[in-house]
């Protein structure tokens, strides 16, 4: 009982703390400041830009959390969500401008490097980007409301909230860029609903941080934090079968590893390397890329497509890619 009342009482207090009007002229003199587009911000940018493209070009995690902590978009979303509920028209516009500006550069220059490179094939790390689900939606929102937090007690640093948020802006912008340097208009749509999923889910949870904090009123938010919603809600659909997809996606390499290594005898010297399902065919093709000491017959095949079948509920169409593994030892020479 007491427990409960401490937290009601720092609930109010944080609430009490925000709603001072000098409070409330403070955080958007900040927001104003940071939402403005400057040649700071382009520099931002275009390094945050060109870390993560060669970071995605070379496959390198390491490279695109470098990236990450630079986090420019993140001060421009806050102030357009805080101009949003407030119907501060100048924080608003500002924030909308820097955002588009500081995307569409992004855009062109990962193009450009794209172009420039011109690798023929894009590596894991990009590709993952192209294939957004709910849980990306979660990662946004978790995101936007540290940031939310951060700016509404100063005693969090600001660049706690620049990472968590910059780890689903500017990676899927790049992304964008890349996918159209090659033709590659399915990568390039995937990124830019990982982009906009992302950019949603954090100004929503800006949203929320701010109202709950007490620098704005509910009759004053309501409309924007519906419309907010609203768009949101849109992307839950694509979102919802991606997700669905990445859970069958589980659910049939478990079967498909469970036949092969257990349940059929004809594949016990056979090793799965990699498996790859093309969802948009009609029955699903699943590739699999293997390792096996004997030929795959097209009899095999057909036993393994019938166990997925009954296993999964659904028919596959499996394709085979066959690497043969020869054993030598020194002995064989010897016996010659």
């Amino acid at each position: 009982m007491v427990l409960g009342n401490n937290i009601r009482d720092r609930f109010k207090n944080f609430r009490r703390r925000g709603s001072q009007p000098e409070q409330i002229q403070q955080i958007q003199t900040d927001l104003l400041a940071e939402s403005t587009l400057d040649p700071s911000y382009i520099t931002l940018i275009v390094g945050s830009c060109a870390i993560a493209t060669f970071g995605l070009l070379s496959n390198s995690s390491a490279v695109i959390i470098g990236a990450m902590i630079i986090a420019p978009l993140m001060l421009p979303i806050r102030g357009l969500a805080y101009g949003a509920l407030e119907g501060n028209v100048i924080l608003f516009r500002k924030g909308i401008i820097a955002v588009v500006v500081g995307t569409i550069l992004a855009v062109v220059m990962a193009y450009s490097l794209g172009m420039l490179v011109a690798i023929p094939s894009y590596g894991s790390e990009v590709l993952a980007r192209s294939r957004p689900t709910l849980l990306d939606l979660g990662i946004a929102v978790a995101a936007g409301g540290i940031s939310g937090y951060a700016k509404v007690q100063p005693k969090i640093s600001g660049s706690v909230a620049g990472t968590a948020i910059a780890v689903a802006l500017m990676p899927p912008i790049c992304v964008i860029g890349l996918g159209l340097a090659q033709g590659n208009w399915s990568l390039s749509i995937g990124a830019t609903l990982l982009y906009l999923t992302n950019l949603l889910g954090i100004t929503l949870s800006c949203m929320l941080t701010f109202l709950v904090a007490g620098y704005t009123s509910l009759s004053r938010a309501h409309r924007p934090l519906l419309w907010t919603l609203a768009l949101t809600a849109v992307l839950l659909i694509p979102l919802g079968v991606s997700f669905a997809r990445l859970v069958r996606q589980g659910q049939l390499e478990m079967s498909l590893r469970s036949a092969l290594l257990n349940r059929t005898v004809t594949f016990q010297r056979l090793r799965l390397i990699n498996s790859n399902t093309n969802w948009l065919a009609n029955p699903p093709e699943v590739r699999l890329i293997v390792r096996a000491q004997e030929p795959v017959t097209p009899r095999q095949v057909q036993l393994l497509e019938n166990f997925i079948e009954s296993q999964m509920g659904q028919r596959f169409t499996l394709i085979f890619e066959v690497g043969q593994v020869e054993e030598i030892r020194s002995q064989d020479d010897q016996s010659q």
